[in-house]
């Protein structure tokens, strides 16, 4: 088991300071010093393929540019980065997914990861037309993975469900690699969602015994059904451990008062247990201070005092931060999709520091084959469907 590295396309802007409106109300948020042009996430999504990750996730919301647009426009831009384009299935028919993703793997040549997204904040999806409470949403997640997992085999489906109900669902052709669900959710509603449709179960970036209480109940829910576990960080790593702490202070710094209740009060009313989990590990406490935020030995929780989400960063010098990968590692953890501010900087500070310590200790994935999200490394560089109530029939209709 080796660790695959990813990073994360900023398209709600970037800065030196942690920017949060793709996740806040916009005009409570920070602004972003560095907009999110499409020049600009070329150079972040190359220097993540220069560095050496397998793959960047690109996130959706209000806030943020479209997931599936942006990485398509950025496919041209880049020869092997994978793009885990983040989307929410309630919006979506599961036949026009399943169509979507095949076209982006066949003009991709097998670059898509897909990461669903089914939504905590009740606010935000409201937006997007979807009224459904907390528990059905993943009820509906069931079925639309379901449907599209099936569609996926290239042969006409039908579907009945209490969400779903398709006819004659297909697709012109199968996507060849079919491309890997990432799935991510807390909640007891959420689970067992995981255990039976995701590829990998991506959690938040809680602390090490956090991770492994939900690995080991996804894991027990998922009986003999592979699933592979992930895991969601920012990363804040130097040749020192005194200026990675450094680079941590100036983050919390700019922090605005205001700006963090601002963000705590939205943050506390998100049906997402995910997100209670994050808020939990800071209290919205800024008056700690930068080490009293340090929720475990290198995993600081500053950054979620502002930013919905992932709220969490590895913070330390190349070898401590490597050291604390090495620990996720260790419970089962292969996936780590991680960020940083600037991530344009913090692509090639983890790139050039981190990741050669972790191909030196034998843990970094190798080339990739079908099976697996992996990429082949550029030369020179660091080498490193269970069944649902519904009616579910699979006919063999006949095409032309």
């Amino acid at each position: 088991m080796s660790v695959v590295p990813h990073w994360f396309l900023p398209t709600s802007g970037d800065g030196r300071t942690v920017v949060e409106r793709f996740h806040a109300n916009r005009s409570r948020g920070a602004a972003a010093a560095r907009e999110p042009d499409i020049d600009y996430l070329a150079q972040i999504a190359r220097a993540a393929e220069h560095n050496g990750f397998a793959g960047v996730l690109t996130p959706t919301g209000t806030w943020c540019e479209d997931a599936w647009l942006t990485t398509a426009a950025l496919l041209a831009r880049t020869s092997t980065l994978k793009f885990l384009v983040a989307f929410r299935p309630g919006v979506i028919s599961p036949t026009l997914a399943a169509q979507m993703a095949a076209t982006y793997q066949r003009i991709s040549r097998g670059r898509l990861l897909l990461n669903v997204v089914t939504g905590g904040d009740e606010v935000e999806q409201r937006r997007f037309g979807d009224w459904l409470d907390h528990d059905r949403r993943y009820a509906r997640t069931d079925e639309f993975l379901h449907v599209v997992r099936a569609v996926w085999s290239g042969r006409p489906v039908d579907f009945a469900g209490e969400h779903y109900r398709v006819s004659g669902a297909t697709v012109m052709a199968a996507p060849d690699p079919v491309p890997p669900i990432y799935f991510g959710g807390s909640s007891d509603a959420a689970l067992p969602v995981a255990a039976r449709r995701a590829d990998v179960y991506l959690t938040w970036g809680e602390p090490p015994a956090q991770v492994a209480e939900k690995i080991g109940r996804v894991r027990s829910l998922a009986g003999d059904r592979p699933i592979r576990f992930g895991v969601r960080l920012h990363t804040i790593s130097r040749d020192t451990s005194a200026e990675a702490w450094r680079e941590a202070e100036k983050l919390l710094e700019a922090l605005d008062p205001a700006q963090v209740a601002a963000a705590q009060e939205q943050l506390r009313t998100s049906q997402s247990v995910g997100q209670q989990r994050m808020v939990a590990l800071h209290g919205g406490d800024l008056g700690r201070g930068v080490r009293g935020l340090e929720v475990h030995p290198g995993l600081w929780a500053g950054i979620g005092l502002v930013r919905g989400g992932a709220g969490t960063a590895l913070v330390g010098s190349h070898e401590e931060v490597a050291d604390l990968i090495e620990e996720y590692h260790d419970l089962g953890v292969e996936e780590f999709v991680l960020s940083g501010y600037p991530h344009l900087e913090e692509a090639y500070w983890f790139g050039e520091g981190v990741l050669p310590i972790l191909a030196a200790r034998g843990l970094l994935a190798r080339p990739a084959t079908h099976d697996h999200p992996g990429l082949p490394v550029p030369a020179g560089r660091i080498t490193a469907g269970a069944p649902l109530g519904g009616d579910l029939r699979e006919a063999a209709h006949g095409g032309s």
